[in-house]
């Protein structure tokens, strides 16, 4: 059953990853004075850079992009889904927000096994099983409660005017809704994706998202979970067999977090706390290589490529034991996050071979205290900064749409252990700490993050990609520190990824394979794909003049967009 998992690991990267078209050539990105938005599809970065320029903050753009995402980006962008926001606003407070999907009310550790106890195929990713409570339409009223500075209908206005006139189609989006064709036709009695091929420059409009949109305008945060909009999901997924309840609707909260935050080499690092690992893990690792001083190797070299990927090796090892919902587990944060530990586990790392896998297991403490997302990053002219990922899961996460209500839901459940120590779709292990409960959150990849320098903002950034999003923050945020990278140039750069397990470095297409030997003399297992791509990065960075650098991920159709 692992072998299949790990299999299906592989192929799922693949068919995430068509036909990629990557520029490894520094590119200077797009330089604005004041304030930019960095989005997956272009029509939302003009949404949200719209609001800020009409006066709105941070706070007020990010509700306004994240909406337009629904509707340019459903591969993503959702209201059926979830997600976490990191943010600093113009005094240096800073903060995060949780609003992940949670397992409803019915769910039990043992609802994707078999009378054999082994894993049922599909029942945990595709149809209405799959399904979590969704968090993200509370995740932007509680935002927009708090910080937000516009009245909120006229934050989802644009996306109603979107939703109506419809969004043409790009060719990557194209080729993406046609490959998953057959997964909507399994996972849905209708959907308006099975109309027809798709081709590039096509129009698709939203009419019955439009008129969800106007009703969660007209009746707030409410009608999503306790309105029409809550009826239509709940009768859908009851015909496809699901559990979500009303009950469980209406019991959802979104809750604020402290950060995660650390410190590397002077600089300040400000992330995502669990149910996110994304903060976590980029501190483990960072603080795992810092006595190598990485910066004297070259850049995506052959001790480079080793010194990282044996950091983070230990770090999902330890991962997939402590990590997960911090409402169920008590998570040792300051011995995860401490030098001493971190060097300790480094202390059998040796240049000359490969610490198989089969030989790293988490680390011992003696009193212990999810492939296609969606990143943006956003600066305003006040100062503010947010950095936000949001989540499906899955491509077009669980396939099942909501016709009568246009979005989509996630298949965040399998972010959740089905059965402890086996692998999910992205290939993680999960463990006791993950193991499915009821109201628990799933453990997450996600990784928004914020960097300072001498106590000012320097860089925003985040990725979708599951298990790849720490690796690809990680990178980016070396790409800066260590090699003195632009942003554009940075989030260009070629990506490598290990997690544990599988024991295998995987690699873009795109990257120099001239190391690749001296690796696999050492015992390194490499894997690149023809058309593997790892996260797709959407970030800010400020550089010394204050004026703002944008780095828009050329892996999709992302786009930066600032003034």
């Amino acid at each position: 059953m692992k072998k299949l998992s790990f299999l299906f690991f592989f192929l799922l990267i693949l068919a995430n990853c068509k036909k990629p078209d990557i520029s490894v050539e520094p590119v200077k990105g797009l330089i604005a004075d004041s304030a930019m938005v960095v989005s997956a599809r272009a029509e939302a970065s003009v949404i949200g850079t719209s609001i800020l320029k009409n006066g709105g903050n941070a706070f007020d753009a990010m509700i306004a992009t994240d909406l337009a995402l629904v509707v340019a980006y459903p591969f993503s962008g959702n209201i059926g889904g979830g997600g976490f926001t990191v943010f600093r606003t113009s005094n240096g407070t800073t903060g995060s927000l949780d609003y992940r999907e949670k397992a409803p009310l019915a769910a039990h550790r043992d609802m994707y096994l078999d009378e054999k106890g082994e894993i049922i195929p599909e029942k945990s990713t595709l149809g209405a099983m799959a399904v979590g409570v969704p968090g993200t339409i509370a995740g932007l009223f509680e935002l927009h409660q708090k910080f937000g500075s516009k009245p909120f209908s006229e934050l989802i206005q644009p996306a109603i005017d979107l939703a109506k006139r419809g969004v043409v189609v790009t060719q990557k989006q194209a080729e993406s809704l046609n490959n998953y064709r057959k997964y909507f036709k399994k996972a849905n009695q209708r959907t308006i994706f099975l109309d027809k091929d798709w081709t590039a420059g096509d129009t698709i409009k939203y009419p019955a998202l439009a008129k969800t949109f106007e009703r969660i305008r007209d009746n707030g945060r409410a009608e999503f979970y306790e309105g029409k909009t809550a009826d239509l999901l709940v009768d859908y997924l009851s015909e496809l067999g699901g559990i979500i309840t009303k009950e469980d609707l209406k019991k959802y909260k979104a809750v604020w977090r402290e950060p995660i935050i650390f410190d590397y080499k002077g600089y300040k690092v400000i992330s995502m706390p669990p149910p996110s690992s994304g903060g976590i893990c980029i501190g483990q690792i960072l603080k795992s290589i810092e006595p190598y001083d990485i910066g004297q190797y070259k850049h995506n070299s052959d001790k480079y490529i080793q010194l990282l990927s044996e950091a983070e090796r230990r770090v999902y090892a330890d991962r997939s034991f402590f990590l997960g919902d911090p409402d169920f587990n008590i998570i040792p944060l300051d011995t995860l996050l401490s030098s001493r530990y971190n060097n300790g586990r480094m202390e059998d790392f040796s240049w000359e071979k490969a610490t198989p896998s089969s030989e790293v297991s988490h680390g011992n403490i003696d009193i212990i205290e999810s492939n296609e997302t969606t990143h943006y990053s956003i600066v305003d002219a006040f100062g503010n900064a947010v950095s936000v990922t949001n989540t499906l899961n899955g491509a077009y996460g669980s396939k099942v749409y909501v016709e009568e209500g246009g979005f989509f839901l996630n298949n965040q459940m399998d972010d959740l252990s089905s059965k402890p120590n086996s692998p999910n779709m992205f290939g993680l292990i999960g463990g006791e700490a993950n193991s499915i409960e009821p109201e628990k959150r799933m453990l997450s990849s996600m990784t928004p993050t914020i960097v300072e320098k001498d106590g000012k903002l320097f860089m925003v950034v985040g990725s979708p990609g599951g298990s790849t999003i720490i690796t690809s923050v990680l990178q980016n945020i070396l790409n800066i520190i260590e090699f003195d990278m632009g942003m554009q140039e940075s989030v260009a750069a070629p990506r490598f990824h290990h997690q544990w397990l599988p024991d295998v470095i995987l690699f873009e297409n795109s990257f120099d394979t001239i190391h690749f030997e001296s690796l696999k003399q050492k015992g390194y297992q490499i894997s690149q794909g023809k058309s593997r791509i790892l996260g797709k990065v959407d970030a800010i960075l400020v550089l010394p003049d204050g004026r703002l650098e944008g780095g828009a991920d050329p892996r999709g159709d992302d786009t930066a967009v600032g003034f």
